[in-house]
This record gives C-alpha cells, structure tokens and sequence, in this order.
C-alpha cells in the first residue's frame, strides 16, 4: 500500500479499521414491507392529492372522470398507507431489538449522548458520524416525529374522507369526528396538504442521509433495506446498548479501534472480550461499558 493509499485508508470511518465482520438480520420483514409500502403510497398520495388541488393534466371532455379517478386511486392508495403505518406500529411492540420502540425514545444515557454526537456531526464539529447497528439517535428522533406526523395525516385524512361522502356516522364518524370540534374543515384540509409536503421533504432528506451514512460507516446501510442485513465487527455489535436482557448476544472478537471509541477504551493495550449467551445476569445487561 503506498501512502496515498495508506492515507485515504485511515481517514475512512473507523469501522472500516475492524476485521471479522459479522452479518447481522436488523431490519426484519415487516419493517422492509411497511417501509415500501409507506415510500411508494407517499409518492401516490402527492400526486393524486396535489392534482386534486390544482389540476394540472387537461383531459379533453373526460376531465370529470379523470378528477373522479385521481381521487379513487388516492382514497384507495390511502388505505393501504394506513395499513402500512399500523403495520410499522405493531411490530414497533413485538420486533427485534432495533425495531422496538425502546430504540426511538431516549430512555437511556447512551442515546442522549448519541444524538448530541450526530448533530455534531451534521455541522461539521465531528469527523465520524454516530454509528449504531440500528437507528442512530438523531435518526430514531426523527422517525419518531415523522410517525406522529402520519398519525396525524391518516386523521385528517380519515376526516376528509367522512366529510366528502357525507357519512358522519358509524366507527369512522365516532373515530375522527371529534377533530372537527377542534378546527373547522378548512384547516383541516390545509393540516392535510402542509403535512403531505413534509413528508415529501423528509423523503429526499432520508435518501440523501442513508446514502451518506452508508459511504461513511461502509456497513451495507442502503442495501440492508432490501436484504435486513447489515454488516459489523462481531465486537461492534456484542456491545450493542440497544440489546434487551432476553435477546441473544453475538460470539465477539477481540475488540479493535471503533470498539474502544465506542466503550470509551482509546488505549493501546490488547483486549479479547468473550460473551456468551445471557444466563444468570440476563436481567441485567451490560452498559455501554461493560464486557
């Protein structure tokens, strides 16, 4: 290796210094397939929703069919974006160690600190982002508003669609009813439309953010999407502070340059750490510096 290349090596993120990557299952299915079903309903929606709000296609003597189809391929598109999200609710209750909800809220010191790393990051204070095997803490932050922004959109929406087709009575009427002795429907339309464009704004910044995260830790980010699997040093991953006390550990290997950062080890002296799957300490899981 010459020293251009020696030099562009170890400017890298340092888990690229880790040997013995260890392929790890994160994103299980259900997350992939609410996660597709959310992105391409979101990409529906705004269209169909925006033509309803300024027709932009002329359609010669078939305006009022196309108008009245725009708006069954977006109640319909809807439908299936609401089963999306309750999806992605359930599984935030019974998923792995990542999905769980446990993992979007700060609950414990090593995400606080986490997140006040990444912002860093985000403005230049920091070289290296936050790494998790997860959702960094920013990220989860931000999942966790984006979500509630959806819940609010599916009512609004639900309101929208009780209004129109005069129904004002049943399940959907005694669901979101009530939002209309909060504001009039006028403002819930706007709620509607000014959340719709949120989202699309989130899109492009979610895509931007997983691409560069992923050039950065080289661990499979973007292509973990599609497959649920993202790769780690096995040492990276045991001491993982997202692991709840039944979840199995993984086998790890002597701990390397990024382990050390992570568990505030920066010194030069040789460490192997052997975790073994939890038996009598299972209700205590290590800290984040802890072996």
């Amino acid at each position: 290796m010459n020293a251009t290349s020696r030099s562009v090596a170890e400017a890298t993120h340092p888990l690229v210094h880790e040997e013995k990557l260890v392929r790890v299952y994160v994103w299980q299915m259900p997350v992939r397939i609410s996660h597709w079903l959310i992105v391409l309903s979101i990409f529906v929606l705004g269209f169909t929703g925006y033509y309803m709000y300024n027709p932009f296609i002329i359609s010669r003597g078939n305006s009022l069919f196309l108008m009245a189809t725009m708006r069954f391929v977006h109640e319909a598109t809807a439908f299936v974006f609401i089963a999306a999200v309750l999806l992605r609710f359930y599984w935030f209750f019974k998923g792995n160690r990542w999905a769980h909800w446990r993992s979007f809220v700060p609950l414990e010191k090593w995400w606080r600190r986490g997140l006040w790393k990444q912002i860093k990051y985000y403005v230049f204070v920091t070289r290296d982002p936050d790494s998790e095997v997860g959702h960094n803490p920013l990220a989860a932050l931000t999942y966790t508003f984006v979500y509630l922004l959806m819940l609010v959109e599916i009512l609004t929406g639900l309101l929208l669609y009780d209004y129109a087709n005069g129904i004002g009575h049943g399940v959907l009427g005694f669901s979101v009813g009530w939002i209309s002795s909060l504001m009039s429907i006028q403002y819930v339309r706007e709620t509607h439309f000014f959340i719709l464009f949120a989202l699309l704004a989130f899109l492009v910044h979610h895509v931007y953010s997983a691409v560069l995260i992923g050039i950065e830790e080289r661990s499979g980010l973007v292509g973990g999407i599609f497959s649920g699997y993202k790769f780690f040093p096995a040492a990276f991953v045991a001491s993982d502070p997202a692991r709840r006390p039944h979840d199995e550990k993984i086998p790890a290997v002597a701990a390397g340059r990024s382990h050390k950062i992570r568990t505030g080890r920066r010194n030069n002296e040789e460490e192997v750490t052997t975790v073994s799957r939890p038996s009598s300490d299972q209700n205590n899981p290590p800290d984040r510096g802890q072996k």
